[in-house]
């Protein structure tokens, strides 16, 4: 019988430390993590990939996560995968953009610890 592989989790995100802090925090809460630095490195992962969710910060060189998300939307790349936005913008405007573009929730990053962030991951890929 086939062992069932953990879930993979995208993280993109272009702040390398907490890049590196959320992939160390859900690896070792059992997740396969993949990360890109920015919205372009996000859409050729995903064109190789299939992630179970993606973890999605906004303000980002190259492409942002707007952007990410209108691409990835476009393609039909994202329709059967959770895109969870981590980011600093906390206006209504931007969670509104965010939201409208597909993202399933929109957390602040100083409002949620990193094992907020793991139980999130888990309560959305409970729902799938």
């Amino acid at each position: 019988m086939a062992k069932k592989t953990a879930p993979l989790i995208l993280v993109i995100e272009d702040d390398k430390f907490l890049l590196k802090a959320l992939s160390a925090k859900l690896k070792s809460s059992g997740f396969e993590v993949g990360t890109a630095m920015d919205g372009e490195e996000g859409l050729k992962y995903l064109a190789q990939n299939k992630p179970d969710l993606i973890l999605l910060d906004l303000i980002m060189p190259k492409k942002n996560g707007f952007e990410f998300l209108e691409e990835a939307k476009a393609s039909k790349t994202l329709l059967k995968c959770p895109v969870v936005i981590l980011t600093n913008l906390g206006q209504e405007s931007d969670i509104k953009k965010g939201l409208d573009l597909g993202a399933k929730d929109y957390l602040v990053k100083t409002k949620f610890s990193l094992q907020q962030v793991v139980e999130m991951v888990n309560k959305y890929l409970e729902k799938k």
